[in-house]
This record gives C-alpha cells, structure tokens and sequence, in this order.
C-alpha cells in the first residue's frame, strides 16, 4: 500500500528492522516523539508456523525494542503497545473476551502477543508507573482488520481480492470460523482516542484495552465472502470461494472482543456499521483491480468520510 500510495513523497519514513534495539532507540532519540504507536509485527498465523522464532523475536524482542526506546526517552511522550486480539488464551467461549482475562496462545502467533503484552505490563511496572518517569504507556487490542491496500498472504480478503481479480475463486479453510471483522480505520480511530486521552490521564498508563465492533456484527468467513463478492460483482455468490478440507494449522473458530472498558473509559465506540466496511474494502479493491483509479485520492476520500462520521459520533480525535 506503501507503494500503490507514493507514500514515499508525502511522508518521512526509516527503514529499520524492529527487532535492532541501536537502529529503534536512534529513530526515537532523533525524531524526539510526542506519540509513539508501535504496530510493527510478523503478523500472519501460516508464517508463525514455518518460521516461529521469526515471528516471536519479532513480536517479542521488537516489542521489547520500542519499550526500550521509550524508557530512555527523557522527555514526555505517550506510546501505544498494539497487540492483537489474538493474545487471549482463547477457549471460544460465546461472551467477548476482556482486558483482565488471561493471555496466551495455542499457536505460535498467539503466543508471541500474548508475550508481547506481558513484556508491556513488565516494562510498565519496572518503569512507566514512577511518577517521575515522563512517558506513559497503554497497550491495545484489535480484531479482525480488513481494508484496502492489504496484499498479505493468507488474508481472507487479500486472498479474495487476488483470486477475483484473476476471475477465480478463493480457496477458504474454515467458512464458519467466526471473527469481530472491523474496517482498518476503526481500531486506528481507537488508538488514537486511547493516545489522546491517556496524555490527558495518565493514571490509565499502563492499562490495556480491546478495541473492536458491537457483538452484533460479528460474522463468518463465508458471509464475508458472499457480501464482498456481490459488491465484486458474482451473481451468485458461491461461485467466488471453495472450501478445502485441508486444514495445516489450528485456527479458532469463535472469538470476541468485549470493549466495554474503551466504551466506559475513553468514550469510544466503533464508527462504521457493517455495511459500510462492506462498501468500503469493496470500492477500494474494485477501484485498484477494475477501474486503475487514483489509490491515494481514494484512499483519502475514505479516510475523510470516517472521520466525518467520527466526528458526528463525537469522538475526540476527529474535532477540528
């Protein structure tokens, strides 16, 4: 996306490896941040299984990097930790999952968050929590994230959208697997808002919290799949997935986020119904597959009407 945007010619950007502490604490240092938001991870579940230890120093030792940086960093500043929802030990319960339940993993991906958020607490008990100590920090959780620009592999809707654009179908292990899908722009407002008021609060340094859709919008694979391919174009949608019963890693089949505790705290709830995180992922690949448009004025045509719809909703972030 970096490069479908020529974003290169609208930004300052580094190039570093997260997981070379000297490379991290130089960027810090140099540039002197107000706000820190480390999202930075290996962050695909098949590849934590062909390459675990790359995937736990990057999401672990990185981590432990940016907290670091932020350690030494003598001067007042807010870093946010993101995570994933995918720190929970998930026993597939039917309720969402909350902030104080227990983190870990069946699987290497799991695993390494859920270790990433333990070395966030560590580093916050040993260090953040001393009133002298000027950068305060908070750690969050997302599901599911779907959005234009994203081409990883072993994504459900990259997959899709590759495969569609190739006039086939998209090859799907778990058409019932159930996920809190959000629009990228949902968690991001979320981070914001949490970066925002913990500079206004910082006795919330140090907590953690999910951010992700109502309990009512959560939806299988398969039902994301008929609804984006509509949108695609498919008569019918069956025609644009096939179910294969080739299964080589464990996935669960149920999670949920309970986000009360940003509702409560941060005043933040999510923007967008389903429908127009249906709309919008399918606008932004239909315009990138079909019609060759202009991706960064596109994706600055969505980013504006969220933020219009946020700040009807009031949140903070998106005030003028």
């Amino acid at each position: 996306m970096f490069k479908a945007l020529g974003l290169e010619n609208h930004m300052n950007s580094h190039f570093i490896d997260v997981r070379n502490k000297e490379a991290v604490t130089k960027v810090c240092a140099d540039t002197q941040p107000d706000f820190v938001f480390h999202l930075a991870a290996q962050a695909i579940v098949s590849k934590s299984y062909s390459d675990p230890t790359d995937t736990i120093s990057t999401n672990v030792m990185g981590t432990a990097n940016i907290l670091e940086a932020l350690r030494i960093l003598n001067k007042r500043c807010i870093g946010i930790i993101v995570t994933s929802d995918k720190c929970y030990e998930n026993v597939e319960w039917p309720w969402g999952y909350r902030e104080n339940d227990t983190v870990g993993g069946k699987d290497i991906y799991s695993g390494s968050k859920g270790a990433a958020e333990v070395i966030f607490h560590a580093f916050h008990c040993s260090f953040f929590n001393k009133t002298e100590h000027p950068v305060k920090v908070a750690s969050a959780r997302a599901g599911n994230v779907i959005g234009g620009g994203d081409w990883a592999q072993d994504r459900i809707v990259a997959d899709a959208m590759r495969a569609w654009s190739r006039s086939t179908h998209v090859v799907i292990r778990s058409p019932d697997a159930t996920r809190p899908w959000q629009h990228v722009l949902e968690p991001v407002g979320g981070y914001l808002t949490l970066g925002q008021v913990l500079s206004a609060k910082p006795e919330l340094s140090g907590e953690s919290f999910n951010f992700g859709p109502p309990s009512d919008q959560t939806y299988t694979v398969k039902q994301l799949l008929e609804d984006l391919s509509l949108q695609w174009g498919f008569k019918d949608p069956h025609d644009s997935y096939r179910v294969t019963d080739r299964i080589p890693f464990h996935e669960a089949g149920l999670l949920k986020l309970n986000c009360d505790k940003a509702r409560f705290s941060l005043k933040w709830t999510p923007t967008l119904e389903y429908r127009d995180t249906i709309r919008l992922v399918s606008e932004w690949y239909v315009g990138f597959y079909q019609n060759q448009i202009n991706m960064l004025d596109k994706t600055q045509e969505q980013i504006a009407f969220y933020t219009s719809k946020a700040r009807d909703r009031g949140h903070i972030w998106a005030q003028k």
